[in-house]
């Protein structure tokens, strides 16, 4: 089961010359402590063989007694995991949280912890933080092979499904972003992509 908790987006537009002066600020912090506060957040589940009936598959606030958040409310995290697929033998999971949409700049920074629920693991996770120059679009395709427009890979939290590839304590990551020709509008995702995951799979 794969965690996301204190997401903090820390973006810079730099204008002019890229004097300090006509530096313009486009950040948030999101703690997750309540859901009236996501305002502009998605969720889209591309997974193999679900069920539009199962709540259990999307991304979902945390429960304390499974652990405590890494800062705040001891629930104040957001948590997604091997239900998201009700396929009888082992599938792909590919669930998705979109923040909300904003203008990036190269050099804007991304900062999340995450966590599982123990390392070494018996079921591997894998997370993926994806970004899209295409406005506010949540276009990822229809799979759970496709990515849409989401086609920048920004960083990758234990790419090759290893048991002790995932924390199991609470971890910051950061990713940068580059490449960019100027300020762009898009948004960024975070991916629950494993493969051979759900009840019967080996993964997830």
């Amino acid at each position: 089961k794969k965690i996301v908790s204190r997401l903090s987006l820390m973006l810079l537009a730099l204008g002019g010359s890229f004097s300090t002066t006509q530096v313009v600020a486009q950040s948030f912090t999101e703690g997750f402590e309540t859901t009236s506060t996501l305002t502009d957040w998605y969720i889209r589940n591309n997974s193999d063989t679900i069920s539009s009936t199962t709540l259990a598959q999307n991304w979902g606030f945390g429960n304390p007694t499974n652990f405590p958040a890494q800062a705040g409310a001891t629930g104040s995290y957001v948590a997604v995991g091997y239900q998201s697929t009700n396929s009888t033998v082992g599938a792909t999971i590919s669930n998705w949280l979109f923040t909300p949409s904003r203008t990036f700049s190269n050099g804007d920074v991304i900062s999340f912890y995450t966590r599982v629920s123990a390392n070494p693991t018996s079921f591997p996770d894998r997370l993926e933080v994806r970004l899209s120059t295409t406005g506010s679009g949540l276009n990822v395709g229809t799979s759970s092979a496709t990515v849409g427009d989401f086609t920048t890979l920004l960083l990758s939290v234990n790419p090759t499904l290893s048991a002790t590839g995932y924390p199991g304590a609470w971890t910051q990551y950061t990713a940068t972003i580059s490449g960019l020709t100027g300020p762009t509008a898009g948004r960024v995702a975070f991916r629950y992509f494993v493969t051979d995951g759900g009840a019967n799979g080996v993964n997830s």
